[in-house]
């Protein structure tokens, strides 16, 4: 059972400076990108629309929610890294957006995901994310391909 908790500063910077991932995944490193990683341990940045993911009192990953227009919202999650590659993402996404369409009520959700991460990309068209997009993302030190997804709700 997944709940969704606002997240603390101490979740955060747990998040910011602890997980990290293996290989290619490492692009998700939170200190990979010093913009990124000052807005997520930044509470003001934060705001109250990023949350922890539990399970039965165990942080397993997160979500931000952010509005982009009246009835669209994008989100960024994050799942721990020891949980990745293990069949646990789709379960992992149903709960987000069943927790986001419950608290926000939106017609659409849009995330982006960097385009060499097939395994995300998968579980997204899976729960019905399609690709509207792709575009070129300066992180990390560098430009990347990104996908723009979207999730008609």
């Amino acid at each position: 059972m997944y709940t969704f908790e606002v997240m603390t500063q101490e979740q955060a910077e747990d998040i910011a400076f602890n997980w990290h991932y293996q290989g290619d995944y490492s692009f998700y490193d939170m200190e990979a990108d010093k913009e990124d990683l000052d807005e997520f341990i930044d509470p003001e940045a934060r705001g109250d629309s990023t949350y922890v993911v539990m399970n039965h009192n165990e942080l397993i990953g997160f979500f931000s929610v952010n509005r982009v227009e009246d009835h669209t919202f994008e989100i960024g999650l994050g799942m721990r890294p020891d949980l990745t590659g293990r069949g646990k993402g789709l379960e992992f996404l149903k709960a987000g957006i069943a927790f986001i369409k419950g608290e926000y009520k939106p017609e659409k959700i849009t995330l982006s995901v960097a385009t060499f991460n097939q395994r995300a990309i998968k579980v997204y068209r899976k729960l019905g994310f399609n690709t509207i997009n792709t575009f070129m993302q300066d992180t990390n030190g560098s430009t990347f391909e990104f996908q723009k997804m979207e999730h008609e709700c």
